[in-house]
């Protein structure tokens, strides 16, 4: 993927707010229902979202600004230190004593298994004494077999992927790309909200002598233009012009399954919020709603009849808003 702070339009001396702007303008532009006839549409958005995703979070942004992930949220790998940094095994000291530690690069990728006991230590020690003296005593010369300390299991692995929040609603498939090289089908579940987990079972880095591991993948939803989750509702704010909020009447309303008409009472005012049933997302125990908060949006341009009648409005029928705050 390329740099997430190219695909943003933003430097990387860029506030939060700036980013966040920036995420929204693009979002309303490459949003497929926007661009319904072009076949790109989907993957620029979905590149803009994982864009997001990394600059838009400050822990993420401070990795990605080290080295220490890639544009993808994929760690790098950054070498290691100490006694035979070769491929097979490696040896550190630390404060606790002297750590042994395995590398193998295998058809499933990259593996660390640290010692203590597990797997990985036979390993260690052939790659360091050369596995002389087989069937000999049993010292640091002596030959080791796994029996000697036991299976151990696989480690999980961790990996995330980004839906957009109509998947979420309605539940989707996506592949992921596992850190062991594999690419895998996720089955994301209807409601499922933005941080929740799944856990493939078998799909995470192997042992040599155990239980393969899990793979754990964390479900991101990608902030979405319009729509902001609350547990199972879904927010907006809903602009209305001047004489809707004085006469009333009929406005479309935007929901994940199309837009519906929500009647606007006369005499509304910014703020007022509007509950449409049954238009959020789901949940175990039932469907939420969409709250619609009214916010009154004058002309872009200035109109001189709008301003006369509301002078004449002021002179004739003054009324104070803020009185009895203080």
């Amino acid at each position: 993927m390329r740099d997430p702070y190219q695909i943003l339009g933003v430097s990387k001396s860029a506030s939060e707010a700036e980013v966040k702007s920036a995420y929204r303008k693009l979002a309303k532009k490459l949003h497929p229902d926007a661009n319904k006839h072009d076949p790109k549409a989907a993957s620029r958005f979905a590149e803009l979202n994982a864009a997001y995703e990394i600059v838009g979070d400050d822990e993420k942004r401070k990795a990605f600004d080290r080295g220490e992930i890639d544009a993808e949220g994929k760690p790098r790998f950054q070498g290691f230190e100490g006694f035979g940094a070769q491929p097979g095994g490696g040896f550190r000291s630390g404060p606790g004593g002297a750590h042994f530690e395995s590398f193998n690069f295998g058809p499933d990728g990259f593996e660390r298994r640290g010692a203590g006991g597990g797997g990985g230590f036979e390993d260690v020690l052939r790659g360091i004494f050369g596995g002389a003296g087989r069937g000999g005593g049993r010292g640091f010369g002596a030959g080791f077999e796994p029996e000697d300390f036991g299976a151990a299991p696989g480690q999980d692995l961790q990996a995330a992927v980004t839906i957009s929040l109509p998947d979420a609603a309605k539940g989707t498939k996506v592949r992921v790309q596992l850190p062991t090289g594999k690419s895998v089908e996720v089955k994301i579940p209807a409601g499922l909200t933005s941080g929740q987990q799944i856990r493939l079972k078998g799909q995470g880095w192997p042992s040599a002598h155990g239980k393969t591991g899990d793979a754990i993948i964390t479900v991101n939803v990608a902030p979405h233009p319009v729509f902001t989750p609350d547990g199972s509702d879904l927010r907006l704010e809903l602009p209305i012009t001047l004489y809707e909020a004085v006469l009333g009447g009929k406005v479309r309303v935007p929901t994940l399954d199309g837009p519906v008409e929500l009647a606007i009472p006369a005499g509304t005012n910014s703020g007022r919020t509007f509950r449409l049933k049954g238009k959020g997302l789901k949940a175990k125990s039932a469907t939420g709603d969409l709250l619609a908060t009214v916010r009154i949006v004058l002309p872009e341009k200035a109109d001189d009849d709008l301003a006369a009648l509301m002078k004449t409005w002021r002179d004739k029928k003054p009324y104070d808003p803020r009185d009895g705050m203080g």
